[in-house]
């Protein structure tokens, strides 16, 4: 007999052992978006996915980034953006830096020079929902990794 609250690889569904969590989860990430441009918030999201190997949100945010009419040489360039910063706005930028340094962070903190260069291009509201916005995806990179979700595999669906 299966447990109901495994995963096909055997681990937990954690949606089903912790909906309540999991709602929570939810709901913290939808007002993290709140008043963030929706590219933005899908290059941040592919950005700590790259960051983090985690094939299952990548998979699902590049996905997600496509349906919302981002381009694919855009999306080639997230993980090498520094290189490629052509592709991108200031802004974006900007946010991808903080990603990177939120990430990150147990390398080396929040660099001042990073997050003052975000502070210069968001408002102090949409800074703060910038920062929860990198929170939640870090959050869901480390349910999925820890589960082992499969790449390909959207749930929401």
């Amino acid at each position: 007999m299966t447990d109901t609250r495994t995963n096909e690889a055997g681990r937990l569904d954690f949606a089903k052992a912790a909906p309540k969590v999991f709602r929570a989860l939810i709901g913290f990430d939808a007002a993290a978006r709140d008043g963030l441009h929706p590219a933005l918030v899908e290059l941040v999201q592919i950005r700590a996915s790259h960051l983090n190997h985690c094939a299952y949100c990548l998979h699902m945010h590049t996905n997600d980034a496509r349906k919302a009419g981002e381009s694919e040489d855009r999306l080639h360039m997230v993980a090498v953006w520094r290189e490629a910063r052509h592709f991108f706005t200031e802004k974006e930028q900007a946010a991808l830096a903080l990603t990177e340094a939120v990430t990150l962070v147990a390398d080396s903190g929040v660099p001042d020079d990073v997050y003052a260069e975000a502070a210069a291009h968001f408002q102090e509201q949409e800074l703060a929902h910038l920062l929860a916005l990198i929170f939640t995806i870090n959050t869901w990179n480390r349910v999925a990794l820890s589960t082992a979700k499969r790449a390909g595999t959207d749930e929401r669906r």
